[in-house]
């Protein structure tokens, strides 16, 4: 069977969840990797829910529509409320602590508690808190490798915002030594 994973970032319009979803997904194809990414938005442009899934693979994606994902990065608690249920069994969720004070109360995933706006913001910007869940989803997971992530991070934000570079990739590192410490503990 092939090595098919499924991810789904969540949370308000503002927070990040595409960015991290498409970087996730230009990752993927630069690594030759099979990828779908699926946007979806609430009617609100700022403040409203969105979330988008990723779905990567080694082989040809059946289905792109992931009724119960693998994985999921929520970053505010209607998000997890929606999403803490749908991860199969096995699954593995990270939750924003930084806004979320609850868990999903589920025993038969891993949970990972990560303070993805709290590590932003000593990185910088609490705009970098979307990166800060990425690597700590791809620390966790193995899904992309960092190198690559982190070229398509300059390739794709680089040039635009520059300035926003460095602290990305600083939220990058703390996002991996987080995942990395957890795991160990874990």
């Amino acid at each position: 069977m092939a090595d098919q994973k499924e991810v789904v970032f969540a949370g308000f319009g503002g927070q990040g969840v595409m960015t991290a979803g498409q970087l996730l997904a230009y990752t993927a194809m630069e690594e030759g990797k099979q990828v779908v990414w699926i946007p979806s938005y609430g009617p609100e442009m700022r403040g409203g829910t969105a979330n988008c899934t990723v779905v990567v693979s080694d082989s040809r994606i059946g289905s792109p529509i992931i009724n119960n994902p693998m994985s999921a990065c929520v970053f505010n608690r209607p998000s997890l409320d929606k999403f803490g249920s749908m991860i199969r069994k096995g699954g593995l969720l990270l939750i924003n602590s930084s806004l979320i004070d609850v868990t999903s109360g589920r025993d038969d995933i891993t949970e990972m508690l990560v303070p993805v706006n709290d590590i932003a913001i000593k990185a910088g910007n609490a705009k970098a808190a979307n990166m800060v869940m990425l690597a700590a989803y791809v620390a966790t997971t193995g899904i992309v490798t960092f190198e690559t992530l982190k070229r398509m991070l300059r390739e794709k934000l680089g040039t635009r915002k520059e300035e926003l570079l460095e602290i990305n990739l600083k939220a990058f590192e703390e996002g991996r030594k987080l995942a990395k410490k957890v795991r160990m503990q874990g």
